[in-house]
């Protein structure tokens, strides 16, 4: 059956919602934390990418993934009763049928129980042309879907991919939610919907409130399949500027907060606050354009590599709590080869390697070529302290070689945004870009590496990179992999379509009173039923 994409039915789902009881202050314990940026939509079909992932946490408040991620990297089934594996019977051999058993017992906050009408019904959504879902990297690969009963779904693959049971309704390169079918599936058009601005989820907490712009509230679901969450209310504030997040932490409005590392080291010996070092499934670095010149030139790429001391960004600029990274894949990730190297730096390298490609120094030491200068415009985010400290340190390492360098700074939520809405990456409007990757719990870094990949911003194409990429995607053996993603990283690392910087790992403070917080490398909130808050 095709399933239209819908707005959120505003009889039912507004009755539910704009009739919850409102959070009333002093009615329970509470915790506060704030996000980077308003939220566009609280639709998870249609969540924007943002370095913040903003609707990312959000979305996990409320709603459930198939599988998740604790804080110590082990798989775990939450709206699945069991992870599908071949030895279990709900993977094929080939890789190319998985079963999901659903978790029975489970329902949407208006209580109608969550079933596998609801996964059909999402999947259509998101593979249908006239949805505007902003990846379907991964679920464009399923051919047919179907029920088996209420809580069973078999999905058939077009080929074996590795990546789907960590990736499809988890930690992909396009991570959704089930969405409630009841609610949604009769309306006629979902991109205009009440959905986005009033979601019913799966999850511990339920949406109440948003006051666009300050901020927004939840409580707990007392149908959490799980029992109730440990605190009754959530408050969501909404705080742009990175220090007015940090004042807010120290003067306890919030309860937690990420903290850059500056920020991190002004307040490292205090001891009313509890620290928490995470490493993060990202990777952070320059996307460069190669979609034009000078950056179509190899030559000028693997000189900017070289311009740059990588090691020096991570200890000077966060204190080293950043290791320098040289690929795609994180330190921790079995798929990282400590073999692959970029160009190391090396400023008098970089010289000759400008020189070579015909860039000669002017008069006024910016290198010209063909009467064109070596001009160079670097976008980054202002949300982010490190990346504007880095945007200062290689402004100053590249002119030091004769490149002349614009900044530029675009908030976080137009840089990732359509080329259609005037997003800044998508339409090529950048020659550098310092940008951070968020990654899969599964190694595959297609949609970042391959020619026409979702996240692939500088448009560097390689044949032979993704012919490597589709067959460690369609193998299941893990040595195979190691091997193939060996294979990308050394001629990535040849070719610098990226120049990686650093492998982060958060560190989030806590307030006294909050125990329970243990983020995971991809979210912060994917625990927070077990959050708990000490009475003042």
């Amino acid at each position: 059956m095709s399933i239209r994409v819908v707005a959120a039915a505003c009889a039912l789902l507004i009755a539910y919602v704009c009739g919850t009881t409102p959070i009333a202050a002093g009615s329970g314990s509470s915790v506060h934390f704030a996000i980077g940026a308003d939220p566009q939509s609280l639709d998870p079909l249609f969540a924007h990418p943002d370095a913040g992932g903003v609707e990312a946490e959000l979305a996990r408040l409320i709603f459930e993934p198939f599988v998740d991620i604790d804080a110590s990297g082990h798989q775990i089934p939450v709206l699945l009763s069991r992870i599908p594996t071949v030895a279990n019977g709900d993977l094929s051999p080939d890789g190319r049928t998985i079963v999901y058993h659903l978790r029975p017992g489970v329902r949407w906050h208006d209580g109608v129980a969550v079933d596998a009408h609801d996964v059909l019904f999402t999947l259509h959504a998101i593979l249908d042309d006239r949805n505007p879902v902003r990846s379907r990297e991964g679920y464009d690969r399923i051919v047919a879907a179907d029920a088996i009963d209420a809580h069973t779904v078999r999905i058939q693959l077009r080929a074996a991919w590795a990546p789907a049971v960590a990736s499809l309704f988890s930690y992909g390169p396009a991570p959704q939610y089930v969405l409630p079918a009841h609610l949604l599936e009769h309306e006629a058009r979902l991109d205009q919907s009440a959905f986005g601005a009033h979601p019913v989820g799966n999850g511990p907490f339920r949406f109440v409130r948003w006051e666009r712009g300050d901020h927004l509230e939840y409580e707990a679901n007392p149908q959490y399949w799980r029992g109730a969450p440990k605190v009754d209310q959530l408050e969501v504030r909404i705080i742009p500027d990175p220090g007015a997040n940090f004042t807010a932490l120290l003067s306890g409005a919030i309860d937690w907060s990420v903290l850059s590392p500056a920020q991190w080291k002004s307040v490292a010996q205090r001891s009313d606050l509890h620290f928490h070092d995470v490493p993060l499934a990202m990777a952070v670095g320059l996307a460069l354009n190669t979609r034009h010149a000078p950056l179509d030139d190899p030559r000028v790429r693997r000189a900017i590599a070289a311009s740059l001391d990588r090691r020096a960004i991570s200890e000077k600029l966060t204190f080293g709590r950043y290791p320098p990274m040289e690929t795609s894949q994180p330190l921790q990730s079995w798929a990282h080869d400590a073999n692959a190297m970029q160009p190391a730096y090396d400023p008098l390298a970089a010289d000759r390697a400008l020189d070579a490609a015909g860039w000669i120094r002017g008069a006024d030491g910016i290198r010209v070529k063909a009467g064109h200068r070596l001009t160079l415009v670097y976008t980054f985010f202002p949300e982010s302290q490190t990346g504007v400290r880095v945007a200062t340190f290689v402004e100053r390492a590249l002119r030091a070689r004769g490149i002349d360098v614009v900044l530029k700074s675009v908030s976080n939520a137009k840089l990732f945004l359509p080329a259609a809405q005037g997003g800044v990456l998508a339409s090529g409007a950048f020659d550098l870009a310092y940008i951070p990757w968020p990654l899969g719990a599964d190694p595959d870094d297609a949609a970042l590496l391959t020619c026409v990949g979702a996240l692939n911003y500088g448009r560097w194409c390689d044949a032979e990179v993704d012919r490597l990429e589709a067959q460690a995607q369609a193998s299941p053996d893990r040595a195979t992999r190691v091997r193939l993603y060996g294979q990308v990283q050394a001629r990535t690392t040849r070719d610098v379509p990226i120049v990686f910087l650093f492998d982060p790992a958060y560190v989030y403070a806590t307030r006294p009173g909050l125990t329970g917080f243990a983020p995971n490398a991809f979210s912060a909130t994917w625990n927070a039923a077990n959050w708990t808050m000490a009475a003042n």
